[in-house]
């Protein structure tokens, strides 16, 4: 009989030869039933017993002979550990994402999971996905990782590293430090040096099969740092998404010949038939635009192009609007001169209902993003910013989400337009200490605060306070 279930054997102070024969504590305990068979005198009865026994007999010989884990000679919480992600993997819960719903990708959903399963299992095979940003490759990758990161040893996402590396003093080491947590042990001594943390990596990714996600690499620096140059363990599988399709192909490790399958995928818009779906999937909840609505929809995803992100900001903007509204909406797009995503992205902005949802946007896309939005909620509402409705309004109309971890994500496109936005005067500045204490170590370091005394509406941002729990910050408005 077959079932879904998975069996994770271990060995807990036993041999796997004792449970495959039957021997030590297990021969004890099958020698007390045999006794019990053989003090039966109902011969129907007897006959149960004995079939039940060769039932026991082929299941023990069985689970011996199933990969699994000995306790023996390790740490208890070790191996506990080491089980529980290895449930967590088997039940998809690793990733750490829900199933991202993709309309309108099949195709490009099958082309992933093909080169995932029909990849080499001796060679390292590494696949690119490049296209604009917006069209989707963070999407596509997250749901091949999600549907089959349990079939590895081991797994990691890594989502957003180019905004997490940029402007940030030890952006690429976080990075760093969540691969290799995430692929070996974690360790307690800390790391302050980007080559040494590439170092361990290398180690690490040569030990055991693992499927990696390098979501957004935007250098060369960036990918040698997270691969390295040794190669890694045969079979692993490695997915990059970028703008760029030069970057893989110029990396370290693809200077290992013969040892490396690298395929490139290039991800277009959607067809207009796809593009409908997805637009009225936001502005409908439906496949088809409602009744009066036709041409309207028509327009909009003909002026979309089949940009994944700009129909999907569109049809959120537009729910539950008359078609007044819609004519309107698309009136003002006709006026605009840049392109269709950007414009998108604008109008978005300026239908916001009030001028703190627009002040509360510009904050979070330069400070908050990345942080955690209780603590977010705190600075801000002190800040004489209203964050309740605010954030609901950023996140309805596309241009905020909330991680699973509770950490607040926005689109690189939109973040862009954000930082953009009334860049003639000084909000805030972003002080990292990190960075000023490496300065220290060279010699004495004094900070002037005479320049900014005439910013009476600076907003000073202060990361001392994100050592302490890896959360806080604290702000304050002179």
């Amino acid at each position: 009989m077959k079932s879904d279930h998975v069996v994770i054997r271990i060995f807990y102070h036993v041999e796997p030869t004792h449970v495959r024969k039957q021997q030590s504590s297990f021969g004890d305990a099958m020698d007390r039933h045999r006794q019990k068979m053989e003090a039966e005198t109902d011969e129907n009865k007897k006959c149960q017993w004995a079939q039940k026994m060769d039932r026991w007999s082929n299941a023990l010989r069985e689970v011996a002979d199933l990969k699994g884990k000995d306790a023996n000679g390790r740490q208890e919480a070790a191996l506990i550990e080491e089980t529980v992600k290895d449930i967590f993997r088997r039940l998809h819960i690793s990733s750490g994402f829900p199933l991202p719903q993709l309309i309108g990708m099949n195709n490009s959903i099958k082309f992933g999971t093909s080169w995932l399963k029909e990849a080499s299992s001796h060679t390292t095979d590494i696949l690119t996905i490049l296209g604009m940003g917006g069209i989707g490759k963070t999407s596509l990758a997250k749901y091949v990782y999600t549907l089959h990161s349990h079939e590895f040893d081991t797994s990691c996402f890594i989502e957003d590293i180019s905004r997490r590396c940029d402007g940030k003093y030890n952006g690429m080491i976080d990075v760093q430090k969540q691969l290799y947590d995430d692929i070996s042990k974690p360790s307690s001594v800390q790391v302050h040096d980007v080559s040494i943390y590439t170092s361990k990596i290398e180690s690490a990714l040569a030990r055991k099969k693992v499927f990696l996600v390098l979501d957004d690499i935007g250098s060369l620096d960036q990918l040698d740092a997270l691969l390295g140059n040794k190669g890694l363990h045969p079979g692993s599988k490695v997915i990059i998404t970028t703008t760029d399709a030069w970057l893989p192909r110029s990396c370290e490790l693809f200077k290992l010949n013969g040892k490396l399958m690298h395929t490139k995928y290039f991800l277009d818009g959607l067809l207009e038939t796809e593009s409908q779906k997805l637009l009225c999937y936001h502005a409908f909840m439906c496949n088809d635009p409602k009744e009066g609505y036709e041409e309207a929809s028509k327009k909009l995803v003909k002026y979309c192009e089949g940009h994944p992100m700009a129909l999907k900001v569109l049809g959120r903007s537009l729910h539950n609007r008359d078609i007044t509204y819609w004519e309107g909406y698309i009136d003002m797009l006709k006026k605009e001169n840049n392109s269709p995503i950007n414009n998108v992205l604008k109008m978005c902005f300026d239908s916001l209902p009030s001028d703190n949802d627009k002040e509360l946007f510009k904050h979070i896309s330069c400070f908050f993003v990345g942080m955690n939005i209780d603590v977010t909620v705190e600075i801000l509402e002190a800040c004489s910013l209203e964050t309740r409705t605010g954030i609901t309004n950023l996140i309805d109309k596309c241009l905020l989400s909330i991680t699973w971890n509770k950490e607040l994500a926005m689109h690189q496109l939109v973040q862009e337009m954000g930082r953009f936005m009334g860049t003639e005067n000084v909000l805030g500045l972003t002080l990292d200490m990190g960075m000023l204490e490496k300065e220290k170590l060279h010699g004495s370091l004094e900070l002037k605060t005479d320049a900014l005394s005439k910013m009476d509406r600076l907003i000073c941002y202060n990361s001392i306070m994100c050592k302490l729990m890896g959360l806080t910050r604290s702000f304050q408005k002179n």
